[in-house]
């Protein structure tokens, strides 16, 4: 799935079946749902897990807690805005995903 493909399922009602968790809860903020994005993301036990929830704190206005999630990911929170730290994100997980 491409970047764009990603993008164009957002005006589905559910995500696409055959996506990792991290891109479900992507998906799900990208629908402007946080809640249920971070639901999803607060249970993947990964450094993929640990950067979607780093994120979801940042765009939450929460830095301390963003800055201990990036920590447990390996990452610094980026200099970029919300926006294009998504697309980066969604970017680096299609391209990670197996099968």
């Amino acid at each position: 799935m491409t970047q764009q493909q990603f993008e164009a399922t957002l005006s589905e009602e559910a995500p696409p079946k055959d996506i990792t968790k991290a891109l479900a809860a992507m998906w799900y903020d990208g629908k402007g749902d946080w809640e249920q994005a971070h639901l999803i993301a607060q249970d993947i036990p990964t450094n993929e897990g640990s950067w979607v929830h780093a994120y979801l704190h940042r765009k939450e206005g929460d830095d301390w807690n963003a800055n201990y999630w990036y920590h447990r990911a390996g990452r610094s929170m980026p200099d970029c805005s919300l926006g294009q730290e998504w697309k980066d994100m969604v970017q680096s997980l299609l391209g990670r995903r197996s099968g």
